[in-house]
């Protein structure tokens, strides 16, 4: 049965009211300092869950969590556990889960995070360690600082919060999930739910994993970009042959391949796709100074696409080159190269499915192969948009903590990313309300170098999160 609250949360007065806010925001400040050092342990813990990297440090991270989990003496049952990756003999990352029965017809909130992160990428372009937590003009710089260690220690900050006030009895019903794999695709996140069905079953369920629309001001992401990804080959030699004896006769792998990706745009850059649909959503002003700036785009280099700014990365397709095997300049000769790999990865307007978009792709991929090039597409991967029902109970709550704790109106924000385990949550839990948060900004540079947290949006966080803690558990249901 789906929890419909009897009221909207109230107490008996305004002066309760304030009294109440008053305790949980003395509780959040006083727990801030412990908070940020235990998110720089965490930072300082390299869990990268893809297979080329120590797997013990994802385990190390695990037990991590689950102590701070454990610590807030709030939780019946925390446990680290992991799930099949479908049928393919291997299991997924381990993961946290820890939960507390609701009582007396209060509703359950389950907040989500992950505890893998990104690798580094060239650390030379960190300006400092990328897993030595360093705070530079009022923000935390590492790697997971924003994405999503912060999303974890926002859940256990407000956590926290709450409990003081509650005394560490309080009558919500809770689940902290935090996986470990996000950023390898969360390969065994619906297996993970299947087998976790009951413990993990929430009316409310947060995914602290997105951003807000700057560093001032919060958001709920409202909707999200699908995404498509898959691997393109190019043949057209059975053996390299010299370019000067044969250049010019026949085709090589490179020209093909590059003849072909090039028919993915228009002259404006926009995808040049049949079948890749774009939404009609109204955007909030943005313009092309703050997109210069928040993305660091070069002087004289044009933006790409037509329409609103906001309207081209929340509600129309994109198309990007990922990564493309072939000879690096060290090791160039003058060779008309055989065979060429791409991978790419397309991002779906939601209100289209993701597999129709690769389909749309694949089917121009193989109607524009120049030159009767041999191509192969293969490893593809695809993940749902997401649309979220913004009338809501719960979503009407948590605008009310947003605004509470960041002093700032929020706004409803699209994404232009993909968060495709959301579809494996709306599947199994069609009733929850899902709201989708988050502590990064425009600056954030998350799964970048120099991937950072801005400490004041660290604190809005964890007070509107507290907030919204508080005022579900004086919610009763109907029934």
């Amino acid at each position: 049965m789906t929890f419909e609250p009897a009221a909207r949360p109230t107490t008996n007065d305004a002066s309760d009211a304030a009294s109440a806010d008053a305790r949980i925001r003395a509780a959040v400040a006083g727990g801030i300092p412990s908070a940020l050092a235990e998110l720089g342990a965490l930072v300082r813990i390299p869990s990268i869950a893809w297979p080329s990297f120590d797997q013990g440090q994802v385990r190390r991270s695990a037990e991590a969590v689950a102590a701070l989990a454990e610590q807030t003496g709030l939780f019946d049952s925390v446990r680290i556990t992991d799930a099949p990756i479908g049928d393919t003999g291997e299991r997924g990352q381990p993961a946290v889960l820890a939960t507390r029965a609701a009582k007396n017809g209060r509703p359950t909130i389950l907040l989500y995070a992950h505890h893998d992160v990104q690798p580094t990428g060239r650390e030379e372009e960190w300006l400092s360690p990328p897993f030595e937590p360093t705070v530079r003009d009022g923000r935390l710089y590492g790697r997971g600082a924003a994405d999503d260690k912060a999303g974890i220690m926002v859940h256990i900050g407000a956590l926290r919060a709450f409990a003081e006030v509650t005394g560490a009895d309080p009558q919500l019903g809770l689940v902290l999930f935090v996986e470990g794999e996000e950023e390898f695709g969360s390969r065994s996140f619906a297996d993970f739910l299947r087998e976790n069905k009951e413990a993990l079953r929430a009316d409310v369920i947060v995914v602290a994993d997105s951003g807000n629309w700057d560093a001032d001001t919060p958001a709920l992401t409202v909707s999200l970009r699908g995404n498509a990804t898959m691997r393109v080959k190019v043949d057209t030699l059975g053996h390299a042959s010299h370019s000067g004896m044969f250049g010019g006769a026949v085709p090589d792998a490179m020209l093909a391949m590059i003849k072909l990706l090039g028919t993915l745009w228009d002259d404006e850059g926009s995808v040049a796709i049949a079948g890749m649909m774009a939404r009609d959503a109204a955007t909030p002003a943005y313009s092309e100074e703050q997109l210069r700036a928040d993305t660091g785009l070069l002087e004289g280099v044009t933006p790409i696409g037509a329409g609103s700014i906001m309207g081209r990365i929340w509600n129309k397709p994109a198309v990007t080159v990922t990564g493309i095997d072939f000879t690096d300049v060290a090791s160039a000769s003058n060779t008309l190269s055989k065979s060429v790999t791409a991978k790419i990865s397309a991002r779906v307007a939601p209100g289209q499915s993701a597999q129709e978009a690769y389909e749309a792709v694949a089917a121009h991929l193989r109607a524009n192969v120049p030159f009767g090039a041999h191509l192969e597409i293969d490893d593809v991967d695809t993940g749902e948009a997401f649309l979220v029902d913004t009338a809501g109970w719960a979503a009407v709550l948590a605008r009310t903590a947003l605004a509470d704790g960041y002093g700032v109106a929020p706004i409803d924000m699209g994404v232009g990313g993909s968060i495709p385990f959301i579809a494996d949550l709306v599947r199994e839990f069609p009733g929850a309300q899902i709201l989708v948060t988050g502590v990064e900004d425009p600056h954030s540079r998350a799964h970048s170098p120099n991937e950072s947290l801005h400490l004041a949006t660290f604190h809005n966080a964890m007070l509107s999160e507290a907030m919204l803690l508080q005022r579900l558990d004086a919610l009763t249901s109907e029934a």
